[in-house]
């Protein structure tokens, strides 16, 4: 078993520093970031327009009128139409200030350069017209989902550009005393030109293809394959293996697997929010809050289910304190006190059910949807810290919450056995050490004091 981990820690280790410490796959994900609170923000007012009771329209409409939900709806529209937007900006940013670059000028210049290869034109049918308009407009179709993925090609490309212009020093030079603001924007002209010029080449180029478009392009021919790809079981299945395998050695296995995989998740996530927010059936069961939501409950593994089972079978001081001081923070889905004080980190007894758990509850959540079971999750963005049972009502209604509840007493089922084993190997050493310690205790009795 020890050289069997070993190996797998040498070909894993690498990997994982590889990927962990790449610029471009770090850019995505903290790109991302920066719309992720306002997606949130959005997600609040989508949920109140949209809460899962049967009464509640009826309720909001005698208090707020009868078009209360489509006013609810506009800040939810709001973040999630633009969404590329945002994730352009903040790729841009953060692959600039990784090159110690002019970050905000970097996102400026990626936004420009992804408008030049969006089409500004929208095709609209009147109400009670058969006729089809091209209106000059920019299309939201674009803002979103659907352009998510040329919108991160755009950003990587068009911030390497601008950086590298600027590495060759190929840049307006201004005088001493000029303000650094006036500075930074002579400095990027060049650079700018060089970008602007590019992408407008490419969106000639891609003019002349059957597709018409840059967007449509990268949409037929690389978004929707990796979405296909993506929104299967097994890609879920694997993807998890990895994830769990990297945290078994002390490794963000989330950081390293979600930079590749987090990316077609959110897509298909915002394909299910455009749908539910059309009233259209919702067409992706593998999404970003099918992972949040119904594959690990507390953390990576599912522990919080661990966590349970610790407090109400383990007799070792050492597994009941942690499991008191790991409850609460394993609700709210953190979980690296159970991960470093267990511990998980290269605990084979463990690793088994650590994999298991989450591997059994993606596998029955899947099917449970697929035969109709369970709704698909809805799209709605909530923060990773939402609680179970509440998570699952808001995302995917009660019969989401129901399964999270089944899931997560299986999880408990399955992680028993190999708890009781460590637990029985903590209170075999804790005897030993009170054992030891009883031992060296020094008695009065033992002293002769007639000898002093």
């Amino acid at each position: 078993m020890k050289k069997f981990l070993d190996w797998l820690e040498r070909i894993l280790t690498p990997m994982a520093r590889v990927i962990g410490e790449n610029k471009y796959l770090i850019a995505i994900r903290d790109g991302f970031l920066l719309s992720t609170p306002l997606l949130i923000v959005g997600s609040i007012f989508l949920l109140i327009a949209n809460f899962p009771l049967p009464q509640w329209d009826g309720w909001m409409s005698a208090i707020l009128g009868s078009e209360w939900a489509q006013h609810m709806s506009v800040p939810a529209s709001a973040s999630f139409d633009v969404m590329t937007i945002l994730a352009v900006a903040g790729i841009g940013y953060s692959l600039a200030r990784q090159f110690d670059e002019d970050a905000m000028q970097a996102a400026v210049v990626s936004l420009v350069a992804f408008f030049i290869v969006t089409p500004y034109t929208t095709f609209f049918t009147p109400e009670g017209s058969e006729t089809v308009y091209e209106v000059s407009s920019l299309p939201l179709k674009w803002m979103g989902s659907s352009g998510l993925f040329l919108g991160m090609i755009t950003a990587l490309i068009a911030t390497r550009l601008f950086v590298f212009v600027l590495k060759k020093g190929w840049k307006i030079k201004m005088p001493e005393g000029v303000p650094p603001t006036v500075v930074k924007s002579f400095e990027a002209l060049i650079p700018s030109f060089v970008v602007v010029s590019i992408f407008f080449i490419i969106s000639w180029l891609s003019a002349l293809t059957p597709y018409g478009n840059l967007q449509e392009v990268i949409f037929n021919l690389l978004q929707a394959p990796l979405l296909s790809l993506g929104n299967t079981l097994g890609a879920m299945v694997v993807a998890y293996l990895f994830l769990h395998f990297f945290w078994f050695f002390g490794i963000n296995g989330g950081s390293v697997v979600g930079a590749v995989f987090n990316p077609v998740l959110r897509a298909l996530s915002m394909e299910n929010l455009d749908a539910y927010k059309e009233g259209l059936p919702i067409p992706n069961i593998i999404t970003g809050q099918f992972q949040d939501m119904f594959a690990t409950f507390g953390g990576a593994g599912s522990t919080l289910s661990l966590i349970v089972v610790m407090i109400i079978v383990c007799k070792s001081q050492r597994i009941k304190k942690l499991s008191q001081l790991s409850l609460v923070p394993g609700i709210f889905g953190i979980n690296e006190p159970i991960i470093f004080g267990l511990p998980i980190v290269l605990n084979p007894i463990i690793l088994i059910p650590f994999v298991l758990v989450p591997t059994v509850n993606i596998i029955i959540a899947y099917f449970a949807m697929n035969l109709g079971l369970v709704p698909f999750t809805n799209g709605i963005q909530l923060p990773w810290t939402t609680p179970i049972i509440f998570s699952g009502l808001l995302v995917s209604g009660w019969q989401g919450a129901v399964l999270q509840g089944i899931l997560f007493v299986l999880g408990m089922f399955i992680y028993y056995p190999f708890i009781k084993v460590m637990d029985n190997q903590y209170l075999k050493e804790e005897a030993a050490i009170l054992e030891k310690k009883e031992e060296e205790d020094i008695s009065f009795d033992d002293f002769d004091f007639d000898a002093l």
